[in-house]
């Protein structure tokens, strides 16, 4: 189909051919906010072009985005819902909750697990950086979460303690739990109160001091003082030295603190696991800190992951190596006899597709190892 700017020039239809169209606009120095079109034919937002997605902001995000006016909001979200989420990079919902979520832009999230949906409650917090409308789909709109603010909650909180909601707005006056209303919403404006109580209870202030003595007591003189105040909700969010704990110990127990390329169980003497959590796609690379963005692993490696010497295939479990500087008797000795990652027993942990093709694409292979291999 021709362009109907430039007849030489073919027009590329879909998701790719919105955000080309997109680019050329922005680009124009007379562009202006109203005559951006976003109508596109419907296309599917997939995990294949989400990075698409991002790179596209970047170039009209001063255009389009919707000012926020700071309101934290509760999102809910089920795995299997016909909306395209992805919890660390995007919340997709209707124009009927568009008020309310724009109103959120710059402000925290905490996503939510429906009853039919699963008992997970409140499982994670995230920060929304922008909202768009939604590629090719009238009405809807798209929730781009800031990246690197991704978090799952230390322990999922429970949607009643003691018989009594977490949110005001679903409590009763003698606190029970209210019926329809705002429980059957899908985005739900939140407190600051209430907010801080649910990331205490699932992201614990002393979360560090809890890792560092959970299998050595006289660990706690390195966290000590951690512990002389107790440190603002918001502060821990954004803390990197807490959000490394917190993804650690997420990922570790998502693989039952198994290496999945090893397929080891590796205890030291006073029982703490030896495997390492690895992210993925790295933090200063956009990485987030989602368990599909990490990969359990023993010391050595994690190093060779990071450096490029191994990866995963693109179907998601077949390990490859670079042969050329990895000796066949250190694959031998270090991975796994099938040649392929031991995966979480809970499908919603397992690696993502799109941090995985991103290591493959960037990592593997490309990197120049500093100092000796581990094996030599």
């Amino acid at each position: 189909m021709a362009s109907g700017r430039r007849r030489d020039a073919p027009r590329v239809s879909g998701f790719r051919g919105w955000c080309q169209r997109m680019r050329e606009r922005i680009s124009h120095p007379h562009s202006s906010p109203d005559s951006l079109d976003f109508s596109v034919t419907r296309v599917q937002l997939t995990s294949d072009n989400i990075n698409e997605l991002h790179r596209m902001i970047a170039c009209v995000r001063p255009r389009i985005v919707f000012s926020g006016g700071m309101t934290k909001l509760v999102l809910l979200h089920k795995a299997d819902s016909i909306y395209d989420d992805e919890p660390d990079v995007v919340y997709d919902f209707p124009r009927s909750y568009l008020k309310a979520v724009q109103e959120a832009v710059g402000d925290w999230v905490i996503y939510y697990e429906p009853v039919k949906a699963g008992p997970r409650g409140y499982f994670a917090v995230a920060k929304i950086e922008q909202v768009i409308p939604k590629p090719g789909v009238e009405g809807r709109f798209l929730a781009m979460i800031e990246p690197g603010s991704f978090l799952p909650l230390d322990t999922e909180v429970p949607r009643l303690i003691d018989g009594s909601p977490l949110e005001r707005a679903l409590t009763e006056p003698d606190g029970t739990p209210k019926k329809g209303g705002a429980v059957q919403l899908a985005v739900r404006r939140l407190p600051d109160e209430d907010f801080a109580r649910i990331v205490r209870l699932g992201l614990p202030d002393d979360l560090e001091r809890q890792e560092a003595t959970r299998y050595d007591p006289t660990g706690a003189e390195v966290v000590e003082d951690a512990a002389i105040f107790e440190r603002p909700v918001l502060e821990r969010l954004t803390l990197r030295p807490y959000r490394d704990v917190a993804f650690r110990r997420k990922v570790r127990e998502a693989y039952d603190y198994r290496c999945a390329m090893s397929g080891l169980m590796l205890r030291n003497g006073g029982g703490r696991p030896e495997v390492q959590a690895a992210h993925i796609r790295p933090v200063e690379h956009n990485g987030s800190d989602s368990v599909r963005n990490g990969l359990a692993l023993s010391g050595t490696l994690h190093w060779m992951f990071d450096r490029g010497l191994i990866s995963v295939a693109n179907d998601g479990e077949t390990i490859l190596v670079s042969r050329n500087k990895v000796p066949g008797a250190v694959v031998d000795r270090l991975l796994r006899p099938e040649g392929k990652i031991w995966m979480p027993e809970d499908k919603r942990n397992w690696p993502h597709p799109v941090n995985l093709a991103w290591h493959r694409e960037n990592i593997f292979g490309q990197m120049a190892a500093d100092g000796p291999a581990p094996w030599k």
